[in-house]
């Protein structure tokens, strides 16, 4: 298996969107709706859906809480669905003035943890796709009672590793850099660019919804949080996780960088060894957005998950 290629390409997965111009005319986003002061957490913006215990929806890199639109409109009515959208994704506007954000990610963790405080939310489920599962998996390392079950989508506790399980987050930073400065120099070519889109998702309407917030997205926040996510190893952490998780994998669009299922399970299974509670299920089909993909196999498995480890408990 050429792990490279397949390490840059799921980077490019999560970049592929980024500053180019959108391959299909589509609508543009719904504005987010704060849920309450959002001075409070000016990382992001919070629009809340439905009745009932509440649930966290946190998207992945360009992509705002529209993304969610389909599984809100499934679980609004069993849950109160608390969608985030991060600044400067997908048309939200970037934090503060517009300036390059010195220090994005933990700023939405801690801003996000305040949140569940001050709007009493008893430890909210997490629904994280990409970048954030990544993020409820920080959200738990750093104060595991604030949260509860967690669902991630195609996320890995430490990126930069999946072709050196040995790689720190040190030896990790002139690599993250080079993409940083790469993100914030300019366009990706077009060719270049509905090539990474096509690997993300298989649907074309989705494609020019994908490439749509990447154009509206703003190159700072992302470059920003690119970064970030390529330089925090949460995997020495996972032992602190004391909620239950189901990690949902994907595999089908690795294969022609000579990744099987077993392959690309075994890397998910090599992050995830230190999180005690967890269940690991791949996808045969899906690409990144499993939820796009995939979507009544998404379903199936997080309701099923959900009405084991959520529905009822207090």
């Amino acid at each position: 298996m050429n792990y490279a290629a397949l390490r840059h390409y799921f980077a490019a997965l999560l970049l592929g969107a980024v500053l180019a111009q959108p391959a299909f005319a589509t609508a543009p986003p719904a504005a987010a709706v704060a849920a309450d002061n959002p001075a409070a957490h000016p990382s992001f913006t919070v629009r809340v859906v439905g009745k009932g215990r509440p649930l966290l929806l946190i998207s992945g890199l360009t992509c705002p809480g529209a993304v969610w639109d389909e599984t809100v409109a499934r679980y609004a009515s069993r849950y109160q669905c608390h969608v985030l959208s991060l600044a400067g994704f997908g048309g939200v506007a970037p934090a503060a003035d517009g300036s390059r954000p010195a220090s994005f990610l933990p700023a939405v963790r801690d801003q996000l943890l305040a949140y569940i405080k001050t709007q009493k939310l008893d430890r909210p489920a997490v629904i994280g796709h990409s970048l954030g599962g990544f993020m409820g998996l920080w959200l738990s390392t750093t104060q595991p009672e604030a949260v509860g079950p967690l669902v991630i989508v195609d996320s890995l506790p430490f990126l930069a590793a999946i072709q050196n399980p040995a790689l720190t987050a040190e030896a990790a930073r002139p690599m993250a850099e080079g993409m940083r400065q790469q993100m914030r120099a300019g366009k990706m070519p077009m060719a270049q660019q509905r090539q990474m889109v096509a690997g993300m998702v298989s649907d074309t309407a989705r494609q020019g919804l994908l490439a749509h917030w990447g154009q509206a997205s703003d190159p700072a926040s992302v470059a920003q949080a690119m970064y970030e996510l390529y330089t925090t190893d949460l995997r020495a952490d996972l032992g602190a996780v004391r909620q239950p998780a189901l990690v949902l994998g994907a595999w089908a669009a690795y294969q022609p960088y000579g990744a099987t299922l077993a392959s690309t399970r075994a890397i998910f299974a090599a992050q995830y060894a230190k999180l005690p509670q967890h269940r690991i299920e791949m996808s045969q089909a899906g690409k990144h957005f499993l939820m796009y993909d995939d979507t009544a196999w998404f379903f199936q498995q997080t309701d099923a998950f959900l009405r084991v480890n959520y529905a009822g408990k207090k």
